[in-house]
């Protein structure tokens, strides 16, 4: 399913976006492309009012205060994640004879791989990445797990190193690797194909927005599930600077609130399309004029998501066991007199930026994302950079089996809250249909080096 379409399921898992996959809302990871927020103080009571407004269709006015550091507030919990298993399972230990039975039905190519060396472009991906974080910083710290930066990088050098022999002797997964069992909720995500426009013409009525200049983002100090944002703009009232939360869906693609700012990427032809490519977090644009290009996350409004499966389940349009991204979409184009109301209840906007040429997919590393290895998670639970075994199960809608490997974490999402994992599934028509049916609990596995 999209990293942020689907609604809780009965046995749900470890966490999207969510939050608000995508594929934000995959919010999420990349690379901030908004400007610097202001520098606006504001005490811890306003500060929380400001939050909890996001929730509510109207903010209450607040004076702008005097500049200064924001100070450390408790950030509530996102509002309805999409998905969600108990809060903070430990990471456990596992038998050998678990992990011999893992590795039993481990097959590359459930991955689409020949071999297990076909991995090293996406471990050479993640080795890159964590050269860039400090060695001695801790990764991730929770119950039964406190990993710094450098035993990931360790388990993805011995992973490196082992490749060559691991055709023949996938046992030394279980010799050189400690596992720590989580148990999570699967989804999918994949890249979407748009029609579309470079400049505004008939049949291509429905813009794709770069991050607005106006948008600005605090981190807020927060326990629980890491790090909280607050995402606003400024207003000037008749009392002075007031802070709002940042526009919503209905605002932006029904009220026309960013409408002539000059923000347009491009302007598709179908408006479930682009919010399609929202829930995905990215996706190429095949223009009129022939050519072609990638949009990539950039930023979320910050608004909590709401997902359209749920509500559809909830209303009896759709079966509780027939929430999947294909219904849900022949129900919105099925239905155009309501289709934009029915958005309009996910609050939640993704944002992109434009990436010319072979650019991409990227994950929030900012670096290429791999089918049916890269993984999507919470990075307060499951941090990139992590090396996870898996056994993903798809649907017999989408083919059945399951997919069973080695993967990557090396991307997140908006409705990636908790211990929720979306495998990236590439492009194509197995792709979306996997995606499209995915969501049911399986194991996931830590994999740290044993001699940590």
């Amino acid at each position: 399913m999209f990293r942020n379409l689907l609604p809780p399921s009965a046995a749900c898992r470890f966490v999207r976006h969510f939050a608000p996959k995508a594929k934000a809302a995959r919010a999420g990871g990349a690379a901030p492309a908004f400007r610097r927020p202001l520098s606006l103080r504001a005490p811890g009571a306003l500060v929380l009012a400001l939050i909890l407004s996001g929730c509510a269709s109207r903010a209450p006015e607040m004076p702008a205060p005097a500049p200064e550091a924001p100070p450390a507030v408790q950030a509530p919990a996102p509002a309805r994640p999409a998905l969600s298993l108990p809060p903070l399972p430990a990471y456990t230990e596992v038998s050998p004879d678990e992990i011999r039975a893992a590795i039993a039905a481990m097959d590359p190519r459930s991955q689409g791989l020949s071999s297990w060396n076909d991995l090293a472009p996406a471990l050479a991906q993640s080795l890159s990445y964590m050269a860039t974080r400090p060695a001695d910083g801790v990764a991730l710290d929770r119950p039964g797990a406190r990993v710094t930066n450098a035993e990931f990088t360790a388990a993805l050098r011995q992973l490196s190193d082992l490749l060559p022999a691991l055709d023949a002797n996938p046992g030394l997964l279980a010799e050189r690797f400690r596992w720590l069992r989580v148990d999570t909720a699967w989804t999918g995500y994949y890249e979407p194909v748009l029609r579309a426009s470079r400049r505004p013409a008939p049949g291509y009525n429905h813009p794709i927005y770069r991050t607005p200049v106006d948008m600005h983002v605090t981190e807020l100090a927060a326990s629980g599930s890491g790090k909280q944002r607050m995402t606003y703009r400024v207003v000037n009232g008749p009392k002075g600077r007031v802070l709002r939360p940042y526009y919503d869906r209905a605002e932006i693609d029904t009220g026309g609130a960013l409408r002539g700012k000059g923000l347009e990427l491009a302007w598709a032809a179908d408006p479930v399309d682009v919010y399609i490519l929202q829930v995905q977090g990215s996706g190429r644009l095949s223009f009129t004029d022939g050519g072609e290009a990638r949009v990539l996350y950039a930023a979320q409004n910050g608004r909590p998501y709401v997902s359209i499966g749920r509500i559809l389940k909830e209303r009896g349009e759709l079966p509780p066991d027939g929430v999947n991204m294909p219904a849900i979409r022949q129900w919105l184009e099925s239905h155009p007199g309501q289709a934009q109301a029915l958005m309009n209840t996910n609050p939640s906007y993704v944002f992109f930026r434009l990436a010319e040429g072979g650019m991409g997919p990227l994950g929030c590393m900012g670096r290429p994302l791999t089918p049916w290895v890269s993984l999507a998670t919470d990075r307060s639970v499951l941090p990139s950079g992590a090396l996870v075994a898996f056994s993903a199960p798809v649907p017999q809608t989408a083919g059945g089996g399951a997919v069973i490997g080695l993967g990557l974490a090396q991307d997140t999402g908006g409705a990636i809250k908790g211990y929720r994992i979306d495998l990236f599934c590439g492009a194509g028509e197995r792709a979306a249909a996997v995606a499209g049916h995915l969501d049911a609990p399986g194991p996931a596995w830590l994999l740290l080096p044993r001699n940590r």
